[in-house]
């Protein structure tokens, strides 16, 4: 799962970064940078930690998510100042919008106005995806010299009918209903506003509890939003976990950006973790919400998908309860389960194969 750090010039997004990654990139009032970082976050799962605890593995592997930091945009010019080689890979967009006053980093629009710089942000996004669709209309218009066959006379009704009047009416695409054809059409030219959003506002320390819409931030569909102190969410993350849990409190907040920001990725994107257990390893594996346990098996693996028999199953409160897979299968809680099953999340999977 990647996603894609985005918005404007001193909005706090690679202080975001940072903290979700552990990496190092600069940060103070003056830094600006034009290259796009990369990192990976674990994501902390409190159940994962306490089956971590109970088998006492030699490996424990969580759940991962790689974040991409891209350069502030400039506004107007999102066709250039974007690293669209770069976003147009991710999963999801994380546009990070600052709420914070501060006399000293000036905003570029001159004031601080969360909902005007989602409303700008959307606007870029869909300009810049102007100019791919447009780019493409005009080849196809090239190619019926020749004829086009009916997969590009199809496209180019997809293309000008449904996809430009809604990018010339300032729709981001993410809100467009097509057809599941029309989406795998439109899947391959990764077009920016077509992609999930989560909007992080970046908030003062007294108002990191308070919710989105209170900085007048309105939620739209296949858009997500959690509210976070980036300076603050830096300091707790170099904290201790029982001081992380102090500090944490004295905010109002449960839990650090960290795992808010993973939580709401996973919500966004539709994916669920189910775990696999042992002496050797105790490892998180992330799939889409409604795979079958055939497929799961296939993100361990492609030979245990192609050989699979049976899959046991038995959800992870049930087995941190009763501490052991016996106790489970004396309790009637360890099932198995065929390939048509649906994973459910934080099941804990042990699957049978042969190739």
């Amino acid at each position: 799962m990647q996603l894609g750090i985005l918005g404007f010039p001193k909005s706090g997004k690679t202080t975001l970064f940072n903290t979700l990654t552990a990496s190092h990139q600069a940060t103070d009032k003056y830094a600006t940078s034009s290259q796009t970082n990369m990192g990976v976050a674990q994501v902390r799962d409190d159940r994962l930690e306490a089956l971590r605890d109970l088998f006492n593995p030699k490996r424990y592997v969580p759940a991962t998510v790689q974040y991409l930091d891209i350069p502030g945009i400039t506004k107007g010019e999102s066709a250039e100042s974007l690293d669209l080689a770069k976003l147009k890979t991710v999963d999801a967009l994380v546009h990070v919008v600052r709420a914070f006053a501060d006399p000293e980093i000036l905003h570029p629009e001159g004031s601080v106005d969360p909902a005007r710089d989602v409303a700008t942000v959307d606007l870029e996004l869909i300009l810049a995806d102007h100019t791919i669709v447009e780019t493409r209309l005009e080849r196809l218009e090239k190619a019926t010299k020749r004829g086009l066959n009916p997969e590009e006379q199809r496209e180019r009704q997809l293309l000008s009918e449904v996809i430009l009047p809604a990018l010339e009416a300032e729709k981001p695409l993410r809100e467009i209903a097509l057809d599941p054809e029309d989406e795998k059409r439109l899947r391959g030219f990764q077009l920016l506003s077509a992609k999930p959003m989560l909007i992080v506002i970046d908030a003062d320390e007294t108002r990191a509890a308070e919710p989105p819409e209170a900085f007048g931030v309105q939620l739209r569909p296949a858009v997500r939003a959690v509210t976070v102190s980036a300076p603050i969410e830096q300091e707790i993350s170099t904290l201790s976990p029982e001081e992380q849990k102090d500090f944490l409190a004295d905010l109002g907040l449960s839990a650090p950006s960290l795992d808010r920001v993973t939580r709401a990725s996973y919500d966004l994107l539709g994916v669920i973790s189910f775990f696999t257990v042992g002496e050797d390893e105790v490892r998180a594996w992330t799939i889409r919400r409604g795979t079958r346990a055939r497929e799961a098996a296939g993100a361990i693996h492609s030979d245990i998908e192609r050989g699979f028999i049976r899959a046991e199953v038995v959800h992870c409160d049930d087995l941190i309860r009763l501490k052991t897979m016996a106790a489970c299968r004396d309790a009637g809680l360890l099932r198995l389960e065929g390939k048509e099953y649906v994973m459910k999340d934080g099941d804990v999977a042990h699957f049978r194969f042969n190739v």
